[in-house]
This record gives structure tokens, sequence and C-alpha cells, in this order.
């Protein structure tokens, strides 16, 4: 007789969960399309979703990747969407802030076509922010300058303050390299805040992260919570509106859905849920959803449209 799932062993069932997931990422045509990049003006915050959880944004006329991902496939799992924007066509990059080592978010392919893309364009190379404990996994890619913080470490960086965040998640690149951190940031400049949080479970250190450093824009995963035992390294939608709310943020992008097949959930099912969420608790009009590759302009000095 068959043994139970739950009593299969835990590497045999990884296993499986991967060659399903790997099989299925396969299974359709990659859908949607790539566009030209929108810049803003130095007065506006820019915030393009590129797909998945990475983001380019302008803040205070600077231009920033968050865990740029343009490759086809992360190792044998295949994306489901195309990314919104070719490194080809972007500006040069004056910033790259990384959250975690997993793949999903480092990707070592998109890091060095991007440094080579900015140095064609400047003769220089783009400065990068890390969790502590993963700078020698990017030390040999050309950045000009590499940064690792803690949680609640700031630093400025081409005249920017990021601030790295807690979250609820994990940082190892393989199995055993548990020394490595992770989290989120909030990016300051020219009276723009913007936070991007990483993977994370919900937890009640949004509410703090909201007190102290007052993000206007949050940028939070809505995707990859099912089977229930996800939820506790990822927030399922309605915990994600649940850290906006706690944020006190103005307007939530969502993220980290859509392109790569990381949970069991229907590819569909998060924005759903998310949207019926933001309508039951009447701030549909706070939350964006964004296709890849469109860009929401915000005012700031004019209290944010």
């Amino acid at each position: 007789m068959r043994k139970a799932w739950h009593n299969r062993p835990f590497a045999i069932r990884k296993l499986e969960q991967l060659v399903r997931l790997v099989r299925e990422s396969h299974e359709q045509p990659i859908m949607g399309t790539s566009r030209p990049v929108e810049l803003v003006q130095r007065d506006e915050l820019g915030v393009t979703f590129i797909g998945h959880s990475s983001f380019l944004l302008q803040v205070d006329g600077r231009k920033i990747l968050v865990d740029p991902v343009f490759s086809k496939r992360l190792v044998v799992l295949r994306r489901q969407r195309k990314p919104g924007l070719r490194v080809e066509e972007l500006p040069p990059i004056d910033l790259i802030l990384l959250t975690h080592a997993h793949m999903d978010h480092l990707d070592m392919s998109s890091l060095r076509r991007v440094i080579r893309a900015t140095r064609k364009l400047t003769g220089g190379t783009p400065e990068v922010v890390v969790p502590k404990g993963v700078e020698d996994l990017v030390e040999r890619l050309g950045f000009a300058k590499i940064h690792g913080l803690k949680w609640w470490d700031t630093t400025d960086v081409t005249g920017l303050k990021v601030t790295m965040t807690p979250c609820k998640h994990w940082g190892a690149r393989l199995f055993r390299d548990t020394h490595r951190g992770y989290g989120g940031y909030v990016v300051e400049g020219g009276g723009q805040r913007v936070y991007h949080s990483g993977d994370t479970a919900y937890f009640d250190g949004f509410s703090e992260i909201g007190a102290r450093l007052k993000p206007e824009v949050a940028l939070l995963p809505i995707g990859a919570y099912f089977p229930d035992a996800y939820r506790s390294v990822h927030t399922s939608p309605e915990e994600a509106v649940r850290g906006f709310v706690d944020l006190g943020a103005k307007r939530m992008v969502p993220m980290h859905y859509g392109t790569f097949r990381l949970g069991r959930e229907p590819m569909h099912e998060p924005l759903e849920r998310l949207e019926a969420e933001a309508a039951r608790l009447g701030i549909r009009g706070r939350v964006k959803i964004l296709e890849e590759g469109e860009t929401m302009h915000l005012c700031p000095a004019a209290g944010i449209p």
C-alpha cells in the first residue's frame, strides 16, 4: 500500500514537488509582452513592475533595480510571463537592491547583463546593497561598490537613504548556508519613500516599519501561499492587505505572483483574492495592480494623487 504523503521522506516530497512544478512551468507558452522604459520627472516617484518581485524604481532622479530577474529560466523552472522591460533598453542603473539570495531574487545572469548594459552606456557600473552574508555572491560581478546591511541599518548610496527592514522569511542560497541575511528596503530621496518588503510572511513588523520609516508606497508579495504551510514564509493576498494597512502607506503595488509557479494556488487566484479583500475593506482605490512594464507616476509633494 502506498505510503501517505505526509509519511514520505522530506527529501522525496520536495523532489516530487520540484519535478511537478518544472513540468507545469513548461506546459504553456510564455505570455505577456515587454514595453519601452517610461521615465518620470525628478519630482515624481516612478514604480515600474518588471515581473515577479523585480522593479525599476525612479527615486529623486536615480534609477534603481530591485531583485532584477530577466532570465527565461531559474535553472530548470521556466517563467510564465515575459519581463516587462528589456535589459538592453534600460537607462543607466545607479543602484541595485537585493533582498535575499534565493534564485528567484538574486539571478546572476541578470545581474551580469545589467552591469554590462550600464557600463556600455556610462563607462561605470551600479552600486549594490545586499543583506549581510550575501556579499560574497556578488563580489566578482563588477559592481562599483557593495554595501552589506543588517535589519534597521541605514546607508547613504548614490544620494539616497537606504534602510534594510525586517521580514519573516529565510535567506539561504542553497541548503546549509543559513548565515545569509534577508530583508526588505525603504528607499528615500527628495521627499519620496518607497518600501519593497522582499519575501515575507505576515508579521507584526509591518507596523514598526510604518511607524519608523513612513513609506508612501508599499510593494508587497501576494503569491506562493498554498499549501498553507507556505504561509510561514509568504503572505496570502489577505495578509498582504493587512500588512499594507499596518504600514499606513498610501499606495500598495502587489508582487510575487504570476511569473513563476512557486505555490500550488491557481496562477490567476492571487489578484482575484487581493481585489476582493481590498474591496471588502473599502481601499480598492489605494491598491494599484501594474501590468509587466507598466509605470506608476506619483508626486509625493502633491500628496500622491
